[in-house]
């Protein structure tokens, strides 16, 4: 069993294996025709199911050829011009080869003891994204696991910030288009169920600061603490940003944590033509950043920045066998002491290998890519009369909702979307998402690919329309 175990003596065994796998992955890539199989779960379980875990194969080949059953053959691949669907993007290969080279080495960014440069990187990379939000010197912050662990963070921070000994009493405001981690965060953190004050949006689905102040003023009139301000920079379902200069100037009237959930639009960071949409970031106390979304990064790459890097020490707890106290004294730089976590990957390496092959402004031209396709296809589906687009787009995100042609109620039309989006990925052709608004089915387009064009947006829109086309005259044939 010892030759399993990666170490000198194995290398070669180590070469070939990893050769083997990436030249399936490759193959994968290179033949595959659409962006998923069109599998059921009910047909795929089986199959996995009949796997015994307790009879090893024995060899890394016979496992890879398995592997093409359980999971390659039927992957959802981001890659594919036709996934629209979520925020999942395709990853750039230095970050894939980072991936690499951080699983092998397999460092723990807990300790200096257990990574060292490892420490080092990530911390440049910190004060690098820092610098580019404009935080200031005194900034700081640490990579996560994702979006929704970074807004528990910040908020945690905000909480201890509060400094109050009455937790029912505090308010987080964010807009009715916020993420769903903001709700989650402030159970997490014992805030109770009517903490988070939902503040509505505007028609372009952005944040309305007059209703935001009038919210403010009522929670100061009534006794209670105006905890945080979640400004949104990059909406899930619309890609809409919050105005975050007049957000600041009222946090400052208030006396309240301003936090910047970026986790979609931080690849405006290294934009080259819409790097303003962010302007106001600066102003922020806490900023959250997914590079797994707009910085074409493997899961998982996240990370959370805060403008004063002494308020991370609410997350400092020191255990001796690990980060002692006196490692403090000596200036010894454990990132444990600024994580939620403690066992850690060395995520950052990804973004580092990334920056070092391609540059910062590389990323920011594949992001602007996707945000000009967004524009296209958004002119596309406001001269497509089969279609009702909500929002012309800030970022890459399209929702649109199927209109038939002849008359149909909203139900009906709502049910033709929902069996559109299905068939669609049942047929595995392409994959959309969907979502509601005003209590309506939507459908969604995430346009994060580069290689996607308006010719494929196009034709996922002929496809959804002979979908839902199909729907309601089966439905009219039974009615009849």
């Amino acid at each position: 069993m010892r030759a399993h175990l990666l170490n000198g003596a194995t290398a070669d065994r180590y070469r070939r294996s990893v050769t083997e796998g990436v030249e399936r992955v490759a193959n994968r890539l290179a033949t595959t025709e659409r962006p998923f199989s069109g599998i059921t779960p009910d047909a795929l379980a089986p199959v996995v199911a009949a796997v015994d875990l307790d009879r090893p194969l024995g060899d890394a080949s016979a496992a890879l050829d398995e592997l093409e059953s359980v999971y390659l053959r039927d992957a959802v691949y981001f890659h594919h011009p036709r996934y629209l669907a979520h925020l999942n993007c395709p990853v750039v290969i230095p970050a894939v080869l980072g991936e690499a080279v951080l699983s092998a080495v397999n460092s723990s960014l807990d300790t200096w003891d257990q990574s060292a440069g490892g420490t080092l990187i990530e911390r440049r990379l910190i004060d690098w994204t820092a610098q580019r939000i404009g935080l200031g010197a005194g900034a700081d912050g640490v990579f996560t696991s994702g979006g929704t662990q970074s807004n528990l963070q910040a908020l945690l921070f905000a909480r201890e910030e509060a400094k109050t000994d009455e937790p029912t009493k505090l308010r987080v405001f964010a807009s009715e288009c916020s993420h769903f981690s903001v709700q989650k965060s402030a159970t997490l953190l014992g805030l109770g169920p009517n903490a988070v004050v939902s503040i509505p949006c505007d028609r372009e689905k952005r944040m309305q600061t007059v209703v935001l102040a009038a919210e403010l003023e009522r929670c100061r009139a009534e006794g209670l603490t105006p905890m945080a301000v979640v400004a949104t920079a990059g909406t899930t379902d619309f890609g809409s940003i919050d105005p975050l200069p007049e957000i600041a100037a009222l946090c400052e009237e208030y006396d309240t944590w301003m936090h910047v959930d970026a986790a979609y639009g931080c690849g405006l960071l290294a934009s080259l033509t819409r790097r303003p949409l962010l302007d106001g970031i600066e102003h922020a106390d806490s900023v959250t950043v997914d590079y797994h979304k707009s910085f074409f990064q493997p899961v998982s790459s996240s990370a959370v920045l805060v403008r004063d890097g002494a308020t991370l020490r609410h997350a400092t707890y020191h255990a001796d066998y690990l980060n002692p106290r006196r490692t403090v004294e000596e200036r010894i730089p454990n990132q444990v002491d600024k994580s939620l976590q403690t066992t850690r990957r060395f995520d950052a390496l990804k973004l580092w290998m990334t920056l070092r092959v391609m540059g910062a402004d590389g990323i920011g031209e594949l992001f602007d890519e996707v945000c000009d396709l967004a524009a296209e296809g958004w002119q596309l589906l406001a001269a497509d009369p089969r279609y009702d687009v909500v929002v012309e787009p800030q970022l890459s995100t399209l929702v649109f909702r199927y209109i038939p042609e002849h008359v149909a109620g909203p139900t009906e039309i709502d049910r033709a979307n929902l069996h559109a989006r299905k068939a669609l990925f049942a047929s595995g052709e392409a994959v959309v998402a969907g979502t509601t608004v005003d209590g309506r089915q939507y459908l969604k387009f995430t346009l994060l690919n580069p290689e996607t064009t308006v010719l494929d947006i196009a034709a996922v829109l002929d496809l959804i329309s002979g979908h839902a086309e199909q729907y309601l005259g089966e439905n009219l044939v039974h009615a009849s």
